[in-house]
């Protein structure tokens, strides 16, 4: 994936962009070539067009076509008059996908896993009806199935399945196979894993065999395209600038986001990657409710954690 975006998308952006003319004149030849070869194509494919296009109340005549078409109408158009005198500029947000791009081969699955403690999942011998109320109140399509505890999964279970009368009946039988794969493997491995077994979801486990947590498809695109929205996303953050030196925070909110969200400089690590993994590291034990951790100039106030986990934090800067 990170080889054809750069290779199919970037790399030729960045040179065009960079050198329009230069690049126009060393293809022109091969897009003129290329247009009297597929023109006749387009032809056959205009009479269909033309008929579909009238339905929807569109005009479209041959002479259009050929102009937008054909050899002329694609390498002999006017030249734009700021073409070789402003270069365009890379849009930041594409330079971005660009970074992450290659830096993908960098990443491992560890940085990109949903943690054990947000895994939706349901134990081997839970009824249909528990099923489907996990299936409604977490919104999730796959739920994963385990045996005893998550460090005994079995695999998962689609909501597509639950429309099938045999599935209503015993589901069970209806538990689809999911790959168990090492912390440590990358992303890129893990993107390989997807494609040749057809799965979009799988464990991942420490060298323990425990299970540390879970990645899917949409995980890995994201390292690299950023957060996708779609209608089964149902945990929000909180990320809230209260004033000029305060601020609400998640404590799953990766700290590279919050230092580009807020122009902060806060301390960032291999070690972890979310503010709660800041303050579990220099604080060395869970913090109680109301507990402050002083990180340089940094202020953590706890506003909310269980006896395991870290949830809401204020942080407050000093200057």
């Amino acid at each position: 994936l990170a080889k054809f975006v750069l290779t199919g998308f970037f790399i030729p952006r960045i040179i065009c962009s960079r050198n329009p003319d230069k690049s126009l004149k060393s293809m022109s030849f091969l897009l003129y070539m290329l247009s009297i070869l597929l023109f006749p194509v387009t032809r056959l494919l205009f009479l269909p067009a033309k008929g579909l296009s009238r339905l929807f109340g569109i005009s479209i005549n041959e002479k259009n076509l050929s102009h937008m078409l054909g050899g002329k109408g694609l390498i002999e158009s006017k030249p734009h008059p700021t073409l070789s005198v402003e270069k365009p500029d890379i849009e930041e947000n594409d330079l971005k996908i660009f970074r992450n791009a290659l830096e993908f081969s960098n990443i491992r699955v560890h940085d990109c896993i949903v943690p054990r403690t947000e895994i939706v999942a349901v134990e081997l011998h839970d009824s249909t009806k528990e099923l489907i109320d996990t299936f409604v109140k977490s919104g999730k399509t796959k739920i994963i199935v385990f045996q005893e505890d998550l460090d005994h999964i079995i695999g998962y279970i689609h909501s597509s399945e639950m429309f099938r009368s045999s599935a209503r009946e015993d589901w069970t039988k209806s538990i689809r196979q999911i790959p168990i794969v090492p912390e440590s493997m990358t992303a890129q491995k893990m993107m390989q894993i997807f494609m040749q077994q057809k799965k979009s979801i799988a464990v991942v486990a420490d060298e323990f065999g425990g299970t540390t947590g879970i990645i899917s498809l949409e995980d890995l695109v994201e390292e690299i395209f950023g957060d996708i929205e779609d209608e089964h996303d149902t945990v929000t953050y909180t990320a809230r600038k209260l004033n000029e030196h305060e601020y609400l925070l998640s404590a799953r909110l990766e700290i590279e986001k919050v230092n580009e969200l807020f122009g902060l400089s806060l301390p960032e690590s291999d070690e972890y990657l979310t503010i709660g993994g800041l303050i579990l590291y220099y604080h060395q034990a869970f913090p109680k409710l109301g507990e402050i951790v002083n990180i340089d100039r940094f202020s953590f106030s706890i506003i909310k954690a269980s006896t395991s986990k870290i949830e809401l934090v204020k942080l407050k800067v000093t200057d």
